[in-house]
């Protein structure tokens, strides 16, 4: 065999052996390139991530003027009956059990509803129990069930026409906070903070509070990442035990050798991120980072018996318990400390009134009371603390309930079905102008009738509220630029609510 002859087969053995991972690595203009090519300027796209290669959520500034620098929201899972809290229809109360009419018979039979059997039974009107009266300046009904609330009445935005296309509770929350009906949706809060970054280093950018026993119907993707990086999805804090699990130290390791184990971490993960470029290589590094900070931090902002006895007892709360309470003044100094998105959600408002728990009467009045004293002392303790200015404060469900009783299989207790067409959400603080009564519903609460406001509506007015272009706002994935509000241009920043 020749020279010639040797070094060609020398390289056929070469190139039959070697395998796809090498020619990938090795690849200059090839495919390898073109996926870290993809992920560079993926993670460099859209809102800059300030200090990529140090911290992802270093504080950023919009791109246009904003009115809000951080969110509370303050999610009911389940959905509230509006008619007996902001939505009072006198012609509920006087047709209350009476047959529905025949001109909303002829809409129910058009319609897909969830739990109303119109082949058992005619369904009955259902008026409120309760008794509404004008509170503040701004003369806004408001239930007798939520008598503190009433008192920073002219501080809030109700808005009486929020409508969705979804009438079950994960696919309508999932909607409401990722933009999606379906799970892998960016979180709205996971929006924010790869947008805005956070303003402390030592604390998550995006808190996540429960309360009601159970997480959301739609679970943990409501405050997922998607297809964001990771280090921008929501970090669930807890009132009993750890606050945040696994950010401890384990047993038999103090802080000094944690500190050496993330500092061979972080060595090895910067090795790897330079060799791939693989953008969750530095969530990794970043979130080791932060757990070890949160150790100290955490705990210290966690802890409400630190509060004087005056707020604690403005809130109502009950240090190391988890509660509605609790939370509303975690949150307070949650975003007293930086944090830009805190999310409370608050199970067990789903009054279809199939049990004593689930019925308006019996059940509904404890609710708004575990509710009512708390989100009144934050607004106050918010104003008071010259926070509300710049804090975006909303409250709501995922959707409305029926002006009817659901009476399911011939239940005696009194309770309301899902409703998509329309419910009651209000906004507070944060550019939005206070003492506003927007959007009114028929006579019965089935349609809308004035100042219709959607999903995609509320998510544009809360992206230009921190100073974001909801139609501009966006992340490359899947060879698309995704949005929070969506591919079409049905999402509007209503104007009419803000100051």
């Amino acid at each position: 065999m020749s020279n010639g002859q040797r070094a060609a087969e020398q390289r056929r053995q070469f190139l039959q052996h070697i395998t796809r991972r090498h020619f990938l690595g090795a690849c200059g203009l090839g495919l390898g390139s073109i996926a870290l090519g993809g992920m560079l300027t993926r993670e460099s796209q859209g809102a800059e991530t300030a200090g990529r290669v140090g911290n992802p959520l270093a504080p950023k500034q919009p791109p246009l003027p904003a009115r809000a620098k951080r969110v509370v929201y303050l999610h009911m899972s389940g959905s509230p009956p509006q008619q007996e809290l902001f939505d009072f229809k006198p012609a509920l109360v006087k047709l209350n059990m009476q047959p529905c009419p025949d001109s909303l018979l002829d809409v129910l039979k058009k319609e897909r509803l969830a739990f109303i059997d119109l082949k058992a039974r005619r369904p009955k009107i259902l008026g409120t129990p309760y008794k509404f009266a004008p509170r503040g300046q701004s003369g806004t009904m408001v239930s007798e069930l939520l008598p503190q609330l009433s008192e920073v009445i002219d501080d809030l935005a109700v808005v009486r026409s929020m409508r969705t296309d979804q009438f079950n509770h994960a696919p309508a929350e999932l909607l409401i906070h990722t933009g999606s009906p379906r799970f892998g949706g960016a979180s709205m809060g996971s929006w924010v903070t790869w947008g805005l970054g956070s303003e402390n280093e030592n604390l998550p950018g995006y808190v996540v509070l429960l309360s009601g026993g159970t997480d959301p119907t739609a679970g943990k993707s409501l405050w997922g990442s998607g297809f964001l990086p990771s280090v921008y999805q929501g970090v669930q804090c807890r009132t009993e035990g750890d606050p945040i699990l696994f950010a401890s130290n384990p047993p038999g390791m103090d802080p000094a050798a944690r500190r050496r184990s993330l500092d061979a971490l972080r060595e090895l993960n910067e090795n790897e991120l330079r060799q791939f470029g693989d953008p969750e290589t530095l969530t990794r590094i970043n979130q080791y980072e932060l757990a070890f900070r949160m150790q100290t931090a955490v705990p210290e902002v966690m802890d409400v018996s630190r509060e004087p006895k005056e707020v604690q007892e403005a809130y109502g709360i009950e240090p190391g318990k988890e509660s509605f309470a609790n939370n509303c003044l975690l949150a307070r100094r949650l975003l007293e400390q930086g944090v830009r998105y805190v999310q409370l959600f608050d199970w067990g408002w789903d009054f279809h009134g199939v049990s004593k728990d689930t019925d308006i009467v019996q059940g509904l009045p404890d609710k708004c009371k575990q509710i009512d004293r708390p989100i009144a002392a934050l607004i106050k303790d918010l104003k008071q603390r010259g926070l509300l200015g710049d804090t975006l404060v909303i409250w709501g469900g995922e959707f409305g309930r029926t002006p009817l009783n659901e009476e399911r299989n011939g239940s005696t207790f009194l309770g309301r079905d899902h409703h998509p067409h329309c419910f009651t959400i209000w906004m507070a603080g944060g550019g939005v102008k206070g003492g506003v009564n927007f959007g009114e519903t028929d006579e019965l609460g089935y349609f809308i009738t004035e100042n219709p406001m959607g999903v995609r509506d509320l998510q544009a007015t809360v992206l230009h509220l921190l100073g974001f272009d909801p139609k501009r706002f966006s992340f490359p994935f899947l060879g698309l630029q995704q949005r929070l509000i969506g591919p079409t241009d049905e999402g509007s920043v209503r104007h009419e609510i803000l100051a």
